[in-house]
């Protein structure tokens, strides 16, 4: 087993939990295991039909740190009307009324988060690979959403969940309680109970399992998080003026802190 790290941060991010077109364009509080599965798939050149390819990715084990959940915003949004019907594109369902269609699109602002991709070693590899030089460029959840750099921190690591726990630099959050005993408390899901009880710990069920991406059969299973708050070394956190320097330090340091 093997694995990488990415970090997931730009000015806006959106991971919509709902695969239906909707007037009420919805996001989750957290990258979901769908979009990550589908910015993998890109960066691979894998097309949406192409179900089979997918398989690979159910051995990932997903783990992820939320360093700043960002803020909710809401952009009202229209798409066509104002032109004859026969000029007025047709929406994702396949209808054409010739008016606009107005949607409420949700995304977080500003918000961070470390993921620990974990697996086999061939399939990892091959990852990080096609993440250095994607095929597709990624984009945090839609195609709008562009991430900051670095994304890619580390491409060979035999242990990325304890480099969360130890050593990523953690991203100021103003609303982050104040350092105590040395640590601070920084938000975690896990895919598989931690291996020791944590107080507080809780569990989601989520819908974001992906089992097709075909845009004529798209379909998802579900899938349990468990939420749990780490105590994390004061050390990690880095300055707004300074994080970026202890990122790119970070990324081209492939030894195991």
């Amino acid at each position: 087993m093997n694995g990488l790290l990415l970090r997931l941060a730009g000015p806006l991010q959106s991971w919509g939990e709902r695969s239906p077109f909707a007037p009420d364009r919805d996001t989750a509080p957290f990258p979901t295991r769908s979009a990550l599965t589908g910015m993998f798939a890109a960066a691979e050149g894998i097309p949406r039909h192409n179900t089979a390819a997918l398989d690979p990715y159910t051995a990932l084990e997903l783990t992820v740190r939320i360093d700043r959940p960002g803020h909710p915003l809401v952009d009202y949004h229209t798409a066509g009307g104002g032109r004859p019907k026969d000029q007025t594109p047709a929406t994702s369902g396949g209808s054409n009324k010739g008016a606009a269609v107005v949607t409420r699109r949700h995304y977080l602002a500003d918000a961070v988060f470390v993921i620990a991709v974990t697996g086999p070693e061939t399939v990892t590899e091959r990852l990080a690979a096609a993440l250095a030089r994607p095929h597709w460029a990624p984009y945090l959840g839609r195609r709008s959403c562009v991430p900051d750099e670095p994304l890619l921190l580390r491409t060979t690591e035999p242990d990325p969940v304890g480099q969360l726990l130890r050593a990523v630099p953690l991203s100021p959050d103003p609303a982050r309680p104040a350092p105590k005993d040395g640590t601070v408390p920084v938000t975690f899901l896990w895919e598989h109970p931690p291996a020791a009880p944590v107080r507080g710990e809780d569990t989601l069920t989520v819908y974001d399992e992906p089992r097709s991406f075909d845009p004529h059969a798209r379909a998802h299973g579900k899938r349990t998080l468990h939420r749990t708050v780490e105590h994390l070394p004061t050390r990690l956190t880095a300055g707004t003026h300074t994080l970026h320097h202890h990122l790119i330090d970070y990324a081209r340091n492939e030894v195991p802190a």
